[in-house]
This record gives C-alpha cells, sequence and structure tokens, in this order.
C-alpha cells in the first residue's frame, strides 16, 4: 500500500493515501450523552484538533442519536472543508434525538416499513439493516445531518452482524448491491471512498460464523467498480488487549493466510483503527520501566504508542469530547514511534 508519512510542518503526522493526506492521530465521536453541553464539549474539541493538525474526524448516523453528525456540521460551517477527512457509518437504525419520539415501533413502521424502506425481515436482533434502500437513505440523511456536500469516507457499520440472518452467499449479493450503490455515491459527486467498519469480522478465525473474508470483499467492489473501484478503507478494532488485526494469520490470499493488516497492505486499503483504549480498559499505572521500554513519559501514551507504531496501521481513531484529552494524546508526536522489531518482541512478550 501506498502510504508515506508526511508531517506537512506540523506537529502531527500525516500519511499520504490516494488523494488524501490523513493524521495519524483521528477524533472518534461514539461516547457522551446526546446534549447541548456534551455538544459543545465535542465542537470545542473537534475545532481544536483541527488547529493541531488532527484531520481525520469519525462518526456514524447512530452515535449520541444524530447528535455527533449535528455536531461535525457546526464545527464544517467554520472551517476549511478541504481540511477534515469526515468518514461517517451506516447500518444501524438510529433513533433522532431531536425528534422526540415517544413510540420508537410506531415510528419504524409509519416511516420506514410502510415506505418501502426497510422490511421487518432486513433487519438482525441487533437492528443491523444492510439493503440499498436502508443504506441509501442512511447515507442521505448522514450529508443532512452533516450539512456537507460530499462525504469522504462511507463505512458499512458492522455488516458482520448480517451472518446472523442469512446465508454468506445472501451476504455477498447484498455487499454487491450496496457497493453498487456507493459506487454511485461517488459518480454524483456526494462520496469518495468507502469501507467496513467492522468489531468482530476481520478479528475473528476463518472458522467464525461472523468472519469476514477482505479478499472476497474486495473481488466484489472490482466487479462493481472496476479497478478503480472505491472500496479502499476498513476500520476495525486493534489494542495491547485486542491484537487479533496484527497476529492472527485468518485472511486467505493467492494460497497464504495474512493478518487482516497485512492483506489490506497488499490490497491498497488503509485502516482505521478503533478502541486504542478500549474505552480506557487498557490503560493503568505503567510502571517506569514499561514507559521507557515504549519511550513514552505518560500512562495514557502506552497504548497509544503501541498502536501507532504497528506496522500497515493508518489512522488511530481515539474518542475524545474534552479538550485537555486531546492535548493529551496528540503529545504521542512528540515521541518516535518504535521500531516493527521492537512491536513483535513486546507481543511476544
Amino acid at each position: 500500500m501506498r502510504i508515506e508519512n508526511n508531517n506537512k510542518g506540523e506537529n502531527m503526522n500525516h500519511k499520504n493515501f490516494l488523494d488524501l493526506q490523513l493524521s495519524e492521530i483521528g477524533i472518534g465521536t461514539y461516547l457522551g450523552n446526546p446534549d447541548p453541553i456534551t455538544n459543545e464539549s465535542y465542537k470545542n474539541t473537534i475545532k481544536k484538533g483541527i488547529e493541531l493538525g488532527v484531520n481525520v474526524v469519525d462518526t456514524a448516523i447512530n452515535y449520541r442519536d444524530m447528535e455527533s453528525e449535528r455536531v461535525i456540521s457546526e464545527v464544517l460551517q467554520e472551517v476549511d472543508r478541504s481540511k477534515v477527512i469526515i468518514s461517517t457509518k451506516g447500518g444501524y437504525f438510529p433513533r433522532d434525538n431531536r425528534l422526540k419520539i415517544d413510540n420508537i415501533t410506531k415510528y419504524l413502521k409509519e416511516e420506514f416499513i410502510d415506505k418501502g424502506i426497510i422490511t421487518k425481515d432486513d433487519s438482525t436482533p441487533y437492528g443491523n439493516i444492510l439493503t440499498p434502500k436502508y443504506i441509501d437513505w442512511s447515507f442521505e440523511k448522514s450529508l443532512e445531518n452533516l450539512k456537507t456536500k460530499f462525504i469522504d469516507i462511507y463505512f458499512l457499520h458492522n455488516p458482520e452482524d448480517q451472518l446472523q440472518i442469512v446465508s454468506r452467499e445472501k451476504f455477498y449479493q447484498k455487499i454487491w448491491t450496496v457497493f453498487r450503490l456507493l459506487e454511485g455515491k461517488v459518480k454524483e459527486g456526494k462520496l469518495r471512498y468507502y469501507g467496513l467498519a467492522t468489531w468482530n469480522g476481520f478479528r475473528v478465525e476463518e472458522s467464525h460464523p461472523q468472519h469476514l473474508n477482505l479478499y472476497e470483499i474486495f473481488k466484489i467492489a472490482k466487479e462493481v467498480g472496476g479497478e478503480n473501484h472505491h472500496f479502499r478503507f476498513i476500520q476495525l478494532p486493534y489494542n495491547i488487549a485486542m491484537l487479533e488485526a496484527f497476529i492472527l494469520k485468518n485472511q486467505p490470499y493467492e494460497g497464504r493466510y495474512y493478518s487482516t493488516l497485512e492483506l489490506a497492505n497488499k490490497l491498497g486499503i488503509y485502516t482505521y483503527i478503533s478502541a486504542p483504549l478500549l474505552q480506557k480498559r487498557v490503560l493503568r499505572n505503567f510502571p517506569e520501566n514499561v514507559k521507557e521500554m515504549f519511550k513514552v513519559k505518560k500512562d495514557v501514551h502506552v497504548p497509544i504508542q503501541f498502536v501507532r507504531s504497528t506496522p500497515y496501521v493508518g489512522t488511530v481513531l481515539i474518542g475524545m469530547s474534552k479538550v485537555e484529552h486531546l492535548l493529551e494524546n496528540v503529545e504521542i508526536e512528540n515521541y518516535p514511534k518504535l521500531e516493527e522489531s521492537e512491536i513483535l518482541n513486546i507481543i511476544q512478550k
């Protein structure tokens, strides 16, 4: 994969990928209540991040009942849109915090089932929907929430959840039809690239019911969009406690097995890493010798250093709703990364 580090004269490292320059650290917007106080805190944090060179902001239509997308829209009205790379996701049925719906079942029937956007059989037990009609609605609603003319990267949200209700053959057919929809969004100028944002799919054994075969999905993208298709991103969790993305050889390709990060690199797919801190569950008071091994001085920088130093990692998404957390997290850019041999040594320990 053609990724090159580029400092751009700022403290934040950026990576050149296709026609994008993506910051090494990105802001996630998943956590928090859908209230005005949290909104304002996110807005200040994102604006400060952009000022510091953090240009990747990740969200989803269902994050904070659509409030996360709407906060980003407020930021986009105040900054140069070309300086921000926005990714959002569709796949889960979202609540709309501003509609104050009393009866969600009635709302779902009247606004979605009766209008033919979804059927009763489309949803998994967890509310995941993967059909062209629903993703089209979700995509256009995200555009409306974000108040932007285009989305940089659109992720299908945890599509592996569909494997609970459909066969693998049917699942790939669904992926084909939705990729065709998204290639159409690209042609309309509403989208630059698309991908899959997963939790289990790319980090489980091949025999697991929710395993996703990256090369099979890549081939679907080529069939739909040709050699210049726009399936160029994946998102998956990786941290000190969840190593599968790097060490588990669960992706077959040309007679060999690779880890998901390795194969993504071979196929020219950029990786967003989610849960690098696992919602602070991997944070602890590390001994001084551990911090020295990671070449950092603060506890919070240990897990971030581990993830950003791992080969083939693109952008590390860290949930940040407060400016003070942002400022502390981006201090990692003051330290050199670990070498691949050092990462391997840490994993083997």
